[in-house]
């Protein structure tokens, strides 16, 4: 572990975790094994870990399978642990996989993995369809290397993409796929024979689930939230109308209604209080 002084307790907490063997989906419980830890401030120091590669402004850690190294970014305001976590399942990822994976299911994985997708996940998702577009696997892996907006909707995406290949095996699971992945079949072959589609199918199915799935709240968010709201106004009106009925029916006993032509004022029953 590297860090800088003061972070003690936090580093060593980080240590710990990591250190810990966790389980993962579709691979089981794993020992992380030998690994190096650094805490860095800011996108400088963050970039100077990987010299020459493009690494985002925005981007809360870092994770090099080959050299079982983890950066974490202190000053993002992200969870160091949850960070930890995504970080560590690329590891857990790479060490187990060795063909080559695309990019939207290496960060899909992750997502899934640290238990990412959560309510904060699919409100991103809500918001990114109400413009009715899910986007292509191409067209994923070049936003989840965009600017932070873009990008954080990419990772929801790619989690939700990783989540519906476990759904679409009869066992729900990712167990089927990683283990064709972990005896080297490649990823098109590895989705087929785990899922029953080619990578073009599943890539149209996923975008049709994601619709369904998110479909209410893009109504909603696209302009049906008036409409629920003013038929909810109505009902309200229909109902306070048919309560007060019997008030009104009260109020209206002992009024002498005057005839119009002959000039004559409105008289009140006296022995009825108007109140």
């Amino acid at each position: 572990m590297v860090s800088r002084p003061g972070r003690t307790s936090l580093a060593l907490a980080l240590a710990e975790a990591a250190d810990r063997p966790q389980s993962w989906p579709g691979l089981g419980q794993r020992d992380p094994g030998p690994l190096r830890i650094l805490l860095v401030d800011g996108q400088a120091e963050l970039a100077a870990t990987a010299p020459g590669a493009r690494v985002p402004s925005w981007g809360a850690g870092l994770a090099f399978p080959g050299a079982r190294a983890i950066v974490i970014r202190m000053d993002g305001g992200d969870d160091p642990f949850q960070t930890l976590r995504h970080e560590l399942a690329h590891l857990a990822l790479h060490e187990a996989i060795r063909v080559r994976l695309p990019l939207w299911f290496d960060e899909g994985y992750a997502v899934v993995a640290a238990g990412e997708l959560g309510r904060l996940q699919a409100l991103r998702l809500n918001l990114a369809l109400a413009g009715g577009r899910v986007p292509s696997f191409r067209e994923l892996d070049g936003e989840l290397r965009a600017g932070p907006l873009v990008a954080r909707d990419a990772y929801a995406f790619a989690g939700t993409a990783v989540a519906y290949l476990g759904r679409r095996h009869p066992a729900g699971t990712l167990d089927a796929l990683m283990r064709r992945l972990e005896s080297g079949l490649a990823f098109p072959d590895a989705v087929l024979a785990a899922t029953g589609l080619t990578l073009a199918q599943f890539e149209i199915a996923w975008q049709r689930d994601t619709k369904r799935r998110h479909g209410w709240l893009v109504w909603l968010a696209a302009g049906g939230g008036w409409i629920v709201a003013g038929a909810g106004l109505i009902v309200a009106v229909i109902l306070r109308r048919r309560r007060d009925r019997p008030r009104r029916a009260a109020l209206d006993q002992g009024w002498v209604i005057a005839d119009p032509e002959a000039g004559e004022p409105e008289e009140l029953d006296q022995t009825t209080d108007p109140r």
